[in-house]
């Protein structure tokens, strides 16, 4: 029984397109929410997450086994994402009020303040330069390893780590400064 990813994916690269659908549904909500908290909006993250899995589909056949099967996801969907706003030109849209209380609504968490809590640091996390973003992302909420965001981005490994950390100094300077 295959069991792990990269047992699936490569017995879908070799013709057991059915494996693909295991791995979709151990990824498609996972994918989405990186997507959704990227972009704030949630017709795109849907978009971005089926096209990630149509290419999934599509170039199975290079997927190649040293790269995990989630790093090998994540960096089509980081090229997704970058076709998508190369194709368009156009920046994300300001995060609103209601986005994020669905956001917070969706890990079950419903209080007041911490809500608020959470919109203020949505709101610093925007204001965050896009790679610093990008990988504290993938580090913090995704549970990426520095070597595989660096497998991701094509940063080397102490870089990535020096952008973690200057994002999360960054994010703290600025959730700071929305509480005030």
């Amino acid at each position: 029984m295959k069991e792990t990813d990269e047992e699936l994916m490569i017995s879908a690269r070799n013709g057991h397109i059915d494996d693909i659908g295991v791995l979709f549904e151990r990824y498609h909500i996972r994918l989405f929410n990186f997507f959704l908290k990227m972009t704030r909006c949630r017709d795109l993250s849907s978009d971005l997450t089926q096209t990630v899995f149509y290419r999934i589909m599509k170039y199975r056949e290079t997927y190649n086994g040293p790269n995990t099967f989630r790093t090998w996801m994540y960096r089509i969907a980081r090229n997704a994402l970058t076709d998508h706003y190369r194709a368009r030109k156009r920046k994300m849209e300001n995060e609103t009020d209601e986005l994020k209380k669905e956001l917070y609504i969706m890990s079950d968490e419903t209080e007041k303040e911490k809500i608020e809590k959470y919109a203020a640091l949505s709101a610093a996390m925007e204001k965050l330069p896009g790679k610093q973003k990008e990988i504290l992302l993938l580090s913090r909420f995704e549970g990426l390893k520095y070597h595989e965001i660096s497998a991701i981005t094509g940063d080397s490994v102490p870089n990535v780590k020096v952008i973690a950390y200057r994002a999360i100094k960054t994010l703290k300077k600025l959730y700071f400064e929305n509480e005030q």
